[in-house]
C-alpha cells in the first residue's frame, strides 16, 4: 500500500501493540465504513487523551485531575498502600472491588537485561510517601502486587529490601496467581485471593 489515506491508515493502527496487518486492515475499513462522526470523535478521544491525562503526584496513576479519585477519596483506607507495576494492573486490582486502600503506580519493573533499574521506576516518590509522618496519612502496609515472574519478583525483593528499615510492614500477594503470569490478564477472584493471601517478606 502507498501514501493514500488507507495505507496511511492502516500503517498507523499495525503500530498498536498486538494488531497485525490483517487486524489493521479490519479496523481501518471499519473506520471507513462508520459515519464521519465516529471518526471525528475517535480522532477527538485519541487527541484528549494524550493532552489531558497525565500522572497523579501522589499514587503516579494516570489521571486527569491530580490527585487522582482515588487518592482524593478519604473512604478510602491511607494506611495501606498496594504497589502495582503499570495502571493496567492497578485497574485489574480496582476491578475486583475487594481493595479499599491506596494505590503507587511504579511505572515497570526491575529488568537488568533490559537497561531497567531502581532510578527508571517511580521509586523515589514512593520513598517519599514512605517518609510522611503524619498520623492520619502515614503508611503501615505496603503491600506489593507486582507479577508473579522474574522481574516482578525481583521488585519486590527489591522493595523489601529498601522499605523493611523504615519500619513499614511488608507483604507481598500471594500466587494466587500463575507464576510466570500477568496480572492485568487475572480474573477477579484470583486477584482477590492473592490479596487476602498475601505475606510478609
Amino acid at each position: 500500500m502507498g501514501n493514500d489515506p488507507i495505507g496511511r491508515l492502516i500503517r498507523e493502527l499495525a503500530k498498536l501493540p498486538g494488531v497485525g496487518e490483517k487486524t489493521a486492515t479490519r479496523l481501518a475499513f471499519h473506520i471507513l465504513r462508520a459515519p464521519i462522526e465516529y471518526s471525528r470523535d475517535l480522532a477527538s478521544a485519541l487527541a484528549e487523551v494524550k493532552e489531558k491525562i497525565r500522572l497523579c503526584s501522589t499514587c503516579m496513576n494516570l489521571t486527569e485531575q491530580d490527585p487522582c479519585n482515588l487518592c482524593a477519596d478519604v473512604r478510602r483506607n491511607p494506611h495501606i498502600v498496594c504497589v502495582v507495576a503499570s495502571p493496567p494492573d492497578l485497574f485489574a486490582v480496582e476491578r475486583t472491588g475487594g481493595f479499599r486502600g491506596r494505590y503507587h503506580v511504579l511505572h515497570g519493573v526491575l529488568s537488568p537485561l533490559e537497561g531497567i533499574g531502581p532510578d527508571d521506576l517511580r521509586l523515589r516518590e514512593l520513598l517519599t510517601r514512605l517518609g510522611d509522618n503524619d498520623e492520619a496519612t502515614q503508611i503501615r502496609e505496603l503491600i506489593i502486587a507486582t507479577s508473579p515472574n522474574v522481574e516482578g519478583e525481583a521488585t519486590a525483593l527489591y522493595l523489601a529490601k529498601v522499605v523493611k528499615p523504615l519500619g513499614v510492614r511488608v507483604t507481598r500477594i500471594a500466587s494466587g496467581l500463575a507464576v510466570g503470569g500477568e496480572i492485568e490478564y487475572a480474573d477477579g477472584l484470583t486477584i482477590s485471593r492473592a490479596l487476602e493471601g498475601r505475606r510478609e517478606m
